[in-house]
């Protein structure tokens, strides 16, 4: 009874660990969706949208947001490159990031950052939302453009 009621324990802080190891291990900031498209309205931020060109054209593409998916044929390398070259190579400006539920943007993110970028910024709930971090850019009848590059 011992070991099992230890072996329980352990389980659950394993997923607990899971679950929160996003939010934890991610050096950047997290924002909802709606703080992204204010911020993207405004001007201060650029928001980069890391999905597949399926997604995009199932979905749309954020309104304001740069399709720069992370699934092309040279991966996340080729991924910081292009997005790189979206923000005009300027690392130090605030740029956010979204995928569906926040997972992708957050690899993302962190690649981004280990290629020097000193301003990344999250929007973990995602477009489609998640249970902890809000409903998504979808639910929230956010607004979208259709993909200009797909």
């Amino acid at each position: 009874m011992r070991i099992h009621c230890q072996l329980g324990r352990l389980a659950l802080l394993l997923a607990l660990l899971f679950l929160i190891a996003p939010a934890t291990a991610y050096a950047g900031s997290v924002i909802d969706s709606t703080k992204a498209l204010a911020g993207v309205k405004a001007g201060e931020m650029t928001l980069i949208d890391v999905r597949s060109p399926e997604e995009w054209r199932e979905t749309g593409v954020p309104e304001g947001a740069k399709a720069v998916t992370i699934h092309g044929p040279k991966g996340m390398a080729g991924f910081v490159a292009d997005a790189t070259r979206a923000v005009g190579g300027k690392k130090d400006q605030p740029i956010a990031l979204i995928c569906a539920r926040g997972w992708r943007s957050w690899r993302a993110g962190n690649a981004l950052r280990d290629a020097g970028f000193t301003n990344v910024i999250n929007v973990r709930e995602g477009m489609l939302g998640n249970p902890l971090d809000g409903p998504g850019w979808l639910d929230r009848k956010l607004p979208v453009e259709r993909c200009k590059n797909c």
